[in-house]
């Protein structure tokens, strides 16, 4: 990866055309942005204006764009302040933006099977990466996680999976009409889903490939740190590279404050790179935190 993803970043007017909320606090917003959605990459993000009254912005990954229609779409939780005063944004009103932020995941090899992990807020960038794929001709897989219901129109998959049994059967159904495999999962007990943590699940698909079909794949991941510890160990265990998009909170998110450093060793060298600018999307090799 070069440093392509570098002086990415302006700020843009962006237009609220939809602020949908669904169960668990959850929201899905999108934006009539076209120079964001025209430019962003997958795993990038955007530092977002919640309101007039709140100066610092929010930084949300973006799960989807539609370069045509000038639209990006983010998925959000309203957990603090800041994000419950995004979720009372009305259509129409105008949130000034930066973006996009951030080195993106490499999906350069689209003749590689990149399987992609997603848990929570963690999965708007496995569904804006399984799109680019897909796109491109990219043999992508979803497997997304939950412990409150999906945000999304859901339906049992038509889509047969190695190693996938029982009543794993339901899929997002934008994913399934783009043609992108998908299988979701739970610990709460939700109908059509794998009980248990999410990268368990892509676990039993991956050993059930032969060894030639293992040897390409790719991990990408993007999620709360437990679950993210986990895909590491597997795609170590199988001998599998491994991509992470990492969580931070951040104050000014273009790499001035430095208040979301992470630890990496590079040629045996302790180093602290910015999430923002730097990531957020590393290899997992240069983590020790994952180690």
């Amino acid at each position: 990866m070069t440093k392509a993803y570098r002086n990415t970043i302006f700020e843009e007017q962006a237009k609220v055309l939809a602020n949908v909320h669904y169960q668990g606090e959850q929201c899905i917003m999108r934006l009539y942005a076209p120079k964001t959605a025209r430019d962003a990459k997958p795993g990038q993000f955007v530092h977002i204006r919640v309101s007039d009254e709140k100066a610092l912005r929010r930084p949300i990954s973006i799960m989807l764009t539609d370069a045509e229609k000038g639209t990006v779409d983010l998925l959000y939780k309203m957990i603090g302040e800041g994000t419950h005063q995004l979720g009372e944004r009305k259509v129409g009103e105008v949130l000034p933006m930066l973006g996009p932020i951030g080195k993106p995941f490499d999906l350069s090899d689209v003749s590689k099977h990149y399987i992609l992990i997603g848990g929570g807020v963690g999965i708007p960038p496995m569904i804006f990466a399984a799109d680019d794929l897909i796109t491109r001709g990219g043999k992508p897989i979803v497997f997304a996680g939950s412990e409150v219901e999906f945000p999304f129109a859901l339906k049992p998959s038509t889509f047969m999976l190695p190693g996938i049994t029982g009543n794993t059967t339901l899929t997002i159904t934008s994913l399934e009409e783009r043609g992108i495999p998908c299988r979701l999962a739970s610990n709460v007990g939700l109908y059509g889903c794998y009980e248990g943590h999410v990268p368990n699940l892509a676990r039993d698909y991956l050993l059930a490939l032969d060894e030639k079909e293992r040897a390409n794949c790719v991990l990408l991941s993007c999620g709360p740190h437990p679950m993210l510890h986990a895909v590491v160990r597997l795609g170590r265990e199988l001998n599998i590279p491994t991509q992470l998009s990492l969580e931070e909170y951040m104050a000014c998110a273009v790499g001035g404050c430095a208040g979301c450093v992470v630890k990496t060793l590079e040629d045996g060298e302790e180093k602290y790179r910015r999430v923002c600018v730097d990531g957020p999307v590393f290899d997992a090799n240069i983590l020790p935190e994952f180690a």
